[in-house]
């Protein structure tokens, strides 16, 4: 089961992996290796008997030999050539400030994808500084000592008690970016940074049905802050390197290390504050454990490309299932907060319930799946698009749709502005609608565009459960 978490549990730490070490081995005969012996004979002897031929004496053995002159001027020019031409493109090279070489460190010019999110992916040439550590630093101490600096560990105290979570420095005035669940009913945050000094924070804001919370430490201006570099969660690819950095179990300043297992998982999840959406997760086997919440995820430049929200786990600990919010959702919503603004996402305009065996049996629908539309908002997306109170949604973009959630997961996953079309059962009718999503920024204080109503998950809960066998078994022939 998916589940945030942050906690303050003691755990065992592992030992830094042994390096690399070099294989070795004697060649075999096939390759260089060379046969050594005094000859006893010639074929057909027998032992002991000396082989005499050609009028030689016995014992005699007679090799012709044969021997070749290589032609060494064209071999000599032809390498001359090579060596001329490659030292002309290197100094071509270094005249033209295509690459700068000093002591340690080499400068390359890198041309960006479509993606980047530097210069807007218009292709333009950035420079990439690679630095050559002459003693063969790995690559995971190199990102450990760019980004840990940037994740502290965030302890606080509720009425429940306390908790630790994580969190990310996002500039120099103390903004910390974490998960809404890390200080949830907090009464009093304490971040510690990465010199294990200690300070009060506030809460800046929250955004509850993504999960996502600013807070900012108080005074800040005589703390020595190291703000994160942001990468780009929309550049990532499956198999890609990762670390992910926080406090597992309350150890602070923990790393793990993995890859992305795979791109846009989403999610839903209830709480007694309301449900929190998971849209478009990174999902990652680095480890994961309570005390992660709202820590970094980075990639092999130590760049934020997620933050750290929910695990796959049936003990509670890591199972190689992890999820991260992907940074360029986060940062958006992190930006809104900090501006004093409402964060915003897109919405259709709908009070749904889910559709599961119970609900259509009790109902008399002619489905057992889908989102079952109760109200329909007055002048929003939906209602100008023609959608009416009980119309069932099946499909978004002809992706099935199964549930209330279903479907604002699937208009979570997109823009604002954006058109998608609804399946729509209607009565014995199945109608294709078009539908612009609109911003839930007027709205979200009436909660018009959540789930209502019981078994908003699509599934039947054991009361639903009993009451749909007992409906079986009384209608049975």
């Amino acid at each position: 089961m998916s589940q945030p978490f942050s906690t303050q549990q003691p755990v065992q730490s592992t030992g830094r992996p042994a390096a690399d070490r070099p294989v070795s081995g004697s060649p075999g005969m096939g390759q260089g290796a060379q046969a050594s012996g005094p000859a006893t004979g010639a074929p057909g002897s027998m032992p002991g008997q000396p082989a005499a031929a050609n009028g030689q004496p016995a014992g005699t053995i007679t090799r012709t030999v044969v021997k070749t002159r290589t032609k060494k001027l064209p071999v000599f020019l032809a390498s001359l050539g090579g060596l001329v031409v490659g030292a002309v493109l290197i100094i071509a090279l270094v005249m033209t400030g295509a690459f700068r070489i000093d002591e340690t460190n080499v400068e390359a010019p890198v041309v960006s994808g479509a993606t980047g999110s530097d210069n807007g992916g218009s292709g333009e040439s950035v420079t990439q500084h690679i630095e050559i550590d002459p003693e063969d630093t790995t690559l995971s101490e190199v990102v450990a000592a760019k980004a840990l600096p940037s994740v502290v560990s965030i302890g606080t105290e509720s009425a429940d008690g306390g908790g630790i979570g994580s969190g990310v420095i996002l500039d120099t005035d103390g903004n910390i970016l974490t998960n809404y669940h890390v200080i949830q009913g907090a009464q009093a945050i304490m971040v510690t940074v990465n010199d294990e000094t200690s300070y009060e924070a506030e809460l800046v804001g929250v955004d509850e049905s993504s999960d996502l919370a600013v807070i900012r430490l108080v005074d800040a201006g005589d703390v020595n802050l190291t703000p994160i570099e942001i990468g780009d969660s929309d550049a990532l690819a499956v198999g890609e390197w990762v670390m992910a950095i926080g406090s597992p179990f309350g150890n602070e300043q923990s790393v793990s290390t993995g890859i992305v297992s795979a791109l846009y998982r989403s999610t839903a999840m209830r709480d007694t504050s309301g449900t929190s959406i998971y849209a478009n997760m990174i999902q990652t086997d680095a480890a994961i454990n309570p005390g992660n919440s709202g820590g970094a995820l980075v990639n092999s430049e130590g760049q934020l490309i997620g933050i750290n929200s929910i695990i796959e786990s049936y003990s509670g600990s890591s199972s190689g299932v992890g999820f991260a919010i992907p940074v360029n959702y986060a940062i958006d919503i992190a930006n809104q907060i900090i501006a004093g603004e409402t964060p915003t996402h897109p919405y259709i305009g709908v009070t749904v319930t889910s559709v599961n065996p119970y609900t259509a049996r009790s109902e008399g629908l002619d489905i057992t799946s889908g989102a079952n539309v109760t109200e329909v908002i007055a002048n929003g997306p939906a209602d100008e698009a023609g959608i009416e109170p009980g119309d069932i949604v099946t499909a978004v973009n002809g992706e099935a749709v199964s549930s209330a959630d279903g479907l604002i997961i699937a208009a979570r996953e997109r823009e604002i502005g954006e058109t998608v079309t609804l399946t729509v059962v209607r009565g014995d009718e199945e109608l294709q609608i078009d539908v612009v999503l609109g911003s839930d920024g007027d709205v979200q204080a009436e909660n018009q565009d959540g789930t209502t109503g019981d078994s908003s998950g699509g599934f039947m809960d054991e009361d639903e459960f009993q009451q749909y066998l007992e409906d079986l078994m009384a209608n049975r022939p």
